[in-house]
Formats: structure tokens, sequence, C-alpha cells
């Protein structure tokens, strides 16, 4: 099976989801949120730097709740060509 190759605005999307994880994340370490989320290391590794660039809806919803971002805002956030501030997100309520 051939994939088709990604558009460069799913590239950017890609590269806007992993600056936003990276910003959620903040001093924790990639090992405590990746495992937290119940992925491993290298695959955050490899959202935060855009080299996974379509992760699974599982993942990503994984990753939200590991770091309590909201599926929502989330979402919003990775539509528009801008990112706001992680500090403007509003934290998933358990």
């Amino acid at each position: 099976m051939v994939r088709t190759p990604l558009t460069p605005e799913e590239r950017e999307r890609g590269e806007r989801l992993g600056q936003l994880l990276r910003e959620a994340r903040g001093g924790r370490s990639m090992v405590e949120v990746a495992a937290t989320a119940g992925i491993s290391a290298e695959t955050l590794r490899k959202i935060e730097t855009g080299r996974a660039p379509t992760p699974a809806f599982f993942t990503v919803a994984a990753l939200a709740g590991a770091l309590g971002l909201s599926m929502d805002d989330l979402a919003h956030s990775l539509a528009h060509s801008t990112l706001r501030p992680v500090g403007k997100l509003p934290v998933a309520v358990p």
C-alpha cells in the first residue's frame, strides 16, 4: 500500500501540534508524559518534532488527557495558522 504524500498544510498542522504539545509539556519529561498517555517516548518525540505529522486520533486524545488539554481547543488551535499560548487553553476537568 502506497501512502499519499502529505500536503504542505498537513505538514504545517503537524508542526503546530508538536509545538503545542512541547509547550504544554513544559518541564515534564518526555518519558513521563508518554507513559501517562500510554505511548512510547519515541512516538511523542516524533510527534513533537513533526516527523509524525498525522498521529492517530486516540494518540492525540491520550496526549491531550495526559497534558490536561481540551480536545476542542486543541482542534481549534490546529485549524488556524497561529497557535494561542498554552496558558490560554482551558484545562480539561476530569
